[in-house]
């Protein structure tokens, strides 16, 4: 194409192989703009680099070229992790693989995209209709036996992000070899395939809609976590939630109801989905008192003493207190052990006699080791990990395969985790 010839044959190479592969006029026509008007520097950004699979997945701008997340990229990655699963998972077709997403631009288009891939493939896809919070898809990895999942989300990141989460048959983000198995797959099966830009799902038999299944069963489980259900209902607390304009507050509706709580008071500026996250510069309540100020508005108005906010795919849980001196926001660590004590606590009153030797809680090596100091005091154990909640996910399932009963883990980035949920 020698109206696209710029003097860098790496350059040229990819432009070609961009324009040939790439189907989605807008970025299309973005990478023919960027070479028209011959913005060089920028077209190697774009073109000559590749997100790299890692964090157990790939998190990015959204946008036109490799280096970015678009129409393209995702197929290229699901083709890969595709390509891989099938020489690795010998099941693969009959177990299946669970695939949902957040409520950001193109979350939904490209959740479609990834289920049409693997349904090429003649593997059965539970593609959630609808937004769903992120534990639900490592919940219904195990729930329904699949061999993997992915969620589309950039969790926390800013509008202008999106991502491809990958989780394991252990319901886990993915570790080595598994993450760089899927990354040399993705090279090596970069052309994308014709079926691949198909994204009408309406007639695919082994597409199901795992949703009202999940919930059930989801919420079912969670029952189990609730100990004081009277004292719950009777609690003269209100609690004031806010989704940062992400997925959470139905399904956090649907929790207090469990529990027996009555529902939050929400925080009606950020309660709905909403992919712009308008009253917030960066929709990630570890931030603390600068992503909390309507909550605290909110929460004032309502004579609310508790505050509850997740991230915008409701995997992160952070929470604030009216204290005397004002709001006081509770760090990652001080929530980790007010959880840890309170889950050991729990788990004596029911197991009274019971040796606590085979009781683990695990953390992170940039976590507070306060629960260290508890377990030493009353008789548990504690392991600590490498930074991120993959290693610590997977440190737990290795233990409760050796039959140990693993009660929380937690990471300093307002992260945790109890048993299944």
């Amino acid at each position: 194409m020698a109206e696209h010839r710029t003097g860098d044959k790496e350059l040229d190479e990819n432009i070609s192989k961009w324009l040939k592969w790439d189907k989605n006029e807008n970025t299309k026509q973005e990478i023919e703009r960027l070479v028209r008007d011959k913005e060089m520097n920028q077209l190697r950004v774009l073109l000559n680099n590749r997100m790299a699979f890692g964090t157990a997945g790939i998190r990015g701008n959204m946008g036109p070229g490799f280096a970015q997340m678009n129409d393209l990229t995702i197929i290229q990655t699901a083709q890969g992790q595709a390509a891989y699963m099938i020489k690795v998972c010998p099941d693969l077709k009959q177990r299946g693989i669970v695939i949902g997403h957040d409520a950001r631009y193109n979350s939904e288009r490209w959740a479609h995209m990834v289920a049409g891939v693997f349904l090429n493939h003649d593997i059965k896809v539970y593609l959630f209709s609808k937004i769903v919070p992120t534990p639900y898809v490592p919940y219904s990895v195990l729930s329904l036996g699949c061999d993997a999942g992915v969620m589309v989300t950039a969790s926390h990141n800013p509008k202008n992000d999106n991502g491809y989460k990958v989780y394991w048959a252990n319901g886990v983000q993915i570790i080595p070899p598994h993450d760089k198995g899927i990354q040399e797959s993705i090279l090596e099966n970069l052309t994308p395939q014709e079926t691949s830009w198909l994204a009408d799902l309406t007639s695919r038999p082994l597409r199901v809609n795992p949703l009202d299944q999940i919930t059930d069963r989801y919420f079912s489980d969670m029952l189990e976590l609730c100990h004081h259900r009277e004292a719950n209902a009777n609690t003269p607390i209100k609690f004031t939630y806010t989704a940062m304009h992400g997925v959470g507050y139905e399904f956090v509706v649907k929790a207090y109801e469990t529990f027996g709580f009555p529902p939050p008071i929400p925080v009606k500026e950020q309660v709905l989905p909403d992919p712009d996250f308008p009253t917030v510069k960066f929709p990630n309540p570890e931030e603390g008192k600068s992503a909390l100020d309507l909550s605290f508005a909110t929460a004032d108005a309502n004579g609310s003493s508790v505050i509850i906010a997740n991230d915008p795919d409701a995997d992160r849980l952070a929470v604030a207190e009216k204290q005397l001196q004002g709001w006081k926001v509770f760090s990652g660590n001080e929530l980790g052990a007010l959880f840890g004590w309170w889950l050991w606590k729990c788990y004596r009153e029911k197991h009274t006699s019971d040796s606590a030797s085979d009781v683990w809680m695990v953390t992170s090596t940039v976590t507070s080791m306060i629960l260290r100091a508890i377990a030493k005091k009353e008789g548990f154990n504690h392991v600590d990990t490498l930074t991120g909640f993959k290693w610590m996910a997977n440190k737990a399932d290795d233990l409760k395969k050796q039959g140990k009963t693993v009660l929380f883990a937690f990471e300093e980035a307002i992260g945790k985790t109890k048993s299944q949920l």
